[in-house]
């Protein structure tokens, strides 16, 4: 492949080859994905079962559920075919997908839980006209937003990352194709490739963290206003699970793009990596339906068969 400018696979060659860490690999990422999927699916089937739950906050929260398992599901099942198989190889248009749909989900988590923080905001500062700003229109076109503003976002991504040339190494040192390791592996100038994605990204994501941040800074001012204690209480649960969930999301994410060179190395690579793309996913349904009671009784209520069915 040393003459084409066009590769026709790749290899993903983020884990060592010995055989019994490919097995721990692949047991280990066969239980996390099961779990994000169960868990996911069973607040999702829980918030549509339950009439109790069709409100703005849970109809996101299903949108979040959805997200986190498409995202999931991009990554861990090659990777875990790879450590089963040990074929490697990922075709250059399986790459080109990989890398829309990372880029789609990465997005959509991040505006996704910036339109929850605005419900939140709407809640607790003016909850008297709640109703009425977060009605099932606007609730639909701000979850639709997200999804299509992010596919237009990671289809210029993508188109950026793949009109590099990449006339040298073919081997991806990670378990999924990923735009920074792609751009490590082309012999095409990328300065002007990294700068407009990094215009791209840090704009959404500088406004979306800064929304948030502005939100919650409105919400606790409310809060602290509630004069009994059980009254703060009950406004900061309803809260908490977000604010954790984004939480998570920031520090993975942080961790993941903005950390000094100094501590880039193909094990931090790979460790920050998984963070970020399995973490998420698994962790956010279990924290929403562990802090949640009305998750959890809507859970409880999930006739048997059906549980039986997606677990």
């Amino acid at each position: 492949m040393a003459n084409q400018s066009t590769p026709t696979a790749f290899l993903l060659v983020g884990f060592p080859d010995y055989h019994d860490t490919q097995i721990l690999h692949s047991v280990m990422f066969v239980f996390i994905y099961l779990t994000a999927i169960v868990v996911n699916l069973l607040i999702i089937t829980a918030v549509i079962l339950d009439h109790h739950l069709h409100s703005p906050m849970y109809f996101f929260l299903i949108n979040l559920s959805l997200i986190d398992v498409c995202f999931i599901s991009t990554t861990l099942p090659k990777s875990i075919a790879i450590s089963l198989t040990n074929n490697k190889m990922i075709s250059f248009s399986g790459c080109v997908t990989q890398v829309f749909l990372v880029v789609t989900f990465v997005g959509g988590e991040l505006t996704l839980l910036t339109v929850m923080a605005y419900d939140r905001y709407v809640a607790m500062c003016h909850p008297l006209q709640y109703s009425l700003i977060m009605n099932w229109d606007a609730c639909i076109q701000m979850a639709a937003a997200c999804w299509i503003g992010n596919m237009f976002d990671a289809v210029l991504l993508t188109s950026f990352t793949f009109r590099l040339d990449f006339c040298g190494s073919n081997i991806i040192r990670q378990y999924f194709c990923d735009i920074p390791q792609l751009q490590n592996i082309s012999c095409s100038d990328t300065r002007v490739n990294q700068l407009l994605i990094f215009i791209i990204g840090f704009s959404v994501d500088a406004f979306c963290f800064a929304f948030i941040f502005a939100s919650y800074g409105y919400i606790f001012s409310a809060v602290l206003r509630i004069p009994s204690v059980q009254g703060r209480y009950k406004a900061f649960s309803t809260c908490t699970p977000h604010l954790t969930v984004f939480t998570l999301f920031f520090v993975t994410a942080v961790f993941s793009y903005m950390r000094p060179k100094a501590l880039s190395s193909p094990t931090v690579d790979l460790v920050s990596a998984v963070l970020y793309t399995v973490l998420p996913p698994v962790l956010n349904p279990i924290i929403y339906s562990f802090r949640n009671r009305e998750i959890q009784a809507a859970i409880w209520k999930i006739p048997p068969k059906l549980k039986n069915l997606i677990a």
